[in-house]
């Protein structure tokens, strides 16, 4: 009869490369478990260190220097001026802005456009854009101009603004970040002495 001494090594040799393999595996993943953890902990670190702040843009000052009603021919003229500033408050970064568009808008008449080049802000810093809209004459239908006129009448000219740019900047080694900033506000100006009436009007989260 043929012998089976040797079936009892063969197993335990299958058995012993088969728990090597165990090992290992279980050995790798902790590996892997272990770098994950530091990772994240190296970026939140690195978080706190830095302190990130996302840039945003927002209405500091306008003035409406001129409006103008004619009530023959049913035609508005306004000029008004808007300072719109970009504002970086990393102290580690640089942001770029770029895409800045704005619409200016009355009685949800689209009345002017208000773009910027690209543009960089210093690290913990801002830029200040005047943006003076001297608009073609507006024509006014019977209930727009009776808007205006109860606005006369209230002392209160209101203007829509609306757009946003995208802003880039980097985060030590946590890579380049990107983020849009939207304004979506009213613009308010007292109608007897032309003043811009101060409100909130920012993309800076709340």
């Amino acid at each position: 009869m043929p012998s089976n001494s040797k079936l009892p090594s063969s197993r335990s040799a299958r058995d012993g490369r088969r728990n090597a393999l165990v090992w290992c595996g279980v050995i790798i993943c902790t590996l892997l478990t272990l770098a994950v953890i530091i990772a994240g902990i190296v970026i939140f670190v690195g978080y706190l260190v830095m302190h990130p702040r996302v840039p945003y843009v927002s209405v500091i000052n306008a003035q409406l220097d001129r409006i103008q009603i004619d009530h023959f021919n049913g035609f508005l003229e306004i000029q008004v001026t808007i300072i719109i500033r970009a504002r970086n408050g990393n102290r580690l970064a640089h942001a770029t802005f770029l895409h800045s568009n704005y619409t200016l808008s009355f009685e949800r008449e689209d009345i002017a456009q208000l773009v910027a080049p690209a543009f960089e802000v210093n690290k913990n810093s801002s830029v200040d854009f005047n943006y003076e809209v001297q608009s073609s004459p507006i024509p006014l239908g019977p209930e727009q101009a009776d808007q205006v006129e109860a606005g006369f009448n209230k002392d209160l000219i209101t203007f829509g603004l609306k757009g946003g740019a995208r802003v880039r900047w980097k985060v030590g080694r946590l890579g380049p970040l990107e983020f849009s900033c939207h304004l979506d506000c009213r613009l308010h100006f007292h109608a007897s002495n032309l003043s811009y009436v101060p409100s909130s009007c920012t993309s800076k989260a709340k």
